[in-house]
C-alpha cells in the first residue's frame, strides 16, 4: 500500500528528523526549499542558495532540480549513503559514494515542505516503438531498407563500436545499418561514419561499404551530412501503422 506524509514550513531539527526516518525506512523522499549544493568528486562545483526541489530514492539516488528543464542540476547515482543533520540550524543533506569517491552536500537555510512517499511499484516499463522493434522490422521485411538487401548479422562489432545490422545488397556490397527510433541529427551521422570507416580499414582495400541511417526522420543539417558523406537515409518508424 503506497502512503505519504507532508510537512509544510517545519524547522531545521523537524525537517531533519523527518528525512532521516525516510532513509531508515527506504522511502522516497522530497524537500522543497531555498538551498546551496556542493559537488567534490571527478570535478568540484558550487551552486550558491535558490529555490531547488531535492529528491532522495530508497535506491540511494539524489537528485536536485530547479524551476528548468528535466536533468537534474546536480545528481548521485544508485548506491550512495544518504545522510541528513542539522549545522549551525541548517538542515545538511550529504551523499557520498565511495568508488568513485564523491560527495553531494544540500545546505537547506529555509525548508518549505518535506514529502515522505512508501512507494509500491513492482510493474516493469512496457515499451513500444523501440530500436528493437525497428531492427525486427527489418529483418523480417528486409526490403524495407531496399530491394535485394540481405541482412548477415545483428550487433556486429567493429573497432568503433557494435552496428546494429550488418549485411550486404543485391550487389554484394557490404552495407552497414544504423538505427533510430526517433527524429536524429548530426550525431547519428557521425556515428554511422564511423561505423563505415572502421569496416573500410578492416575490409580489404577494394571493398565498397555503404552505410545507411535508418530513422522516422531525420533534420536537414543531418539530410545534408549524409549527402556530403556519401552516406544513405530509409525512413522508417520502429511499428508499423495501420491505414486508415
Amino acid at each position: 500500500m503506497s502512503g505519504s506524509h507532508v510537512l509544510d514550513a517545519p524547522d531545521a531539527e523537524t525537517a531533519c528528523a523527518a528525512v532521516t526516518e525516510a532513509i531508515e525506512e527506504a522511502e522516497l523522499v522530497s524537500v522543497f526549499g531555498r538551498c546551496a549544493v556542493d559537488y567534490d568528486g571527478r570535478a568540484s562545483s558550487t551552486l550558491g542558495p535558490g529555490d531547488r526541489l531535492l529528491l532522495l530514492k530508497p535506491d540511494g539516488t539524489a537528485l536536485v532540480h530547479t524551476d528548468e528543464g528535466h536533468q537534474p542540476v546536480n545528481w548521485q547515482p544508485p548506491g550512495c549513503a544518504h545522510e541528513a543533520f542539522v549545522e549551525d540550524g541548517t538542515l545538511v543533506v550529504h551523499s557520498t559514494r565511495t568508488t568513485p569517491a564523491e560527495e553531494l552536500f544540500v545546505r537547506f537555510d529555509q525548508v518549505e515542505q518535506v514529502a515522505r512517499y512508501v512507494v509500491a511499484d513492482d510493474s516493469e516499463l512496457s515499451l513500444s516503438g523501440t530500436e528493437e522493434d525497428l531492427r525486427q522490422r527489418i529483418l523480417d521485411d528486409p526490403e524495407l531498407v531496399e530491394r535485394g538487401f540481405e541482412p548477415r548479422a545483428t550487433e556486429r562489432e567493429t573497432p568503433a563500436g557494435a552496428v546494429d545490422i550488418y549485411g550486404v545488397d543485391e550487389d554484394g556490397n557490404t552495407v552497414v545499418i544504423e538505427l533510430k527510433r526517433r527524429r536524429v541529427g548530426p550525431d547519428a551521422v557521425g556515428q554511422l561514419r564511423r561505423y563505415v570507416d572502421a569496416l573500410r580499414r578492416e575490409l580489404h582495400e577494394d571493398a565498397t561499404v555503404r552505410g545507411i541511417l535508418v530513422a522516422p526522420s531525420v533534420t536537414e543539417r543531418a539530410r545534408r551530412l549524409l549527402a556530403e558523406q556519401g552516406l544513405e537515409f530509409v525512413a522508417l518508424e520502429p511499428t508499423e501503422h495501420a491505414s486508415d
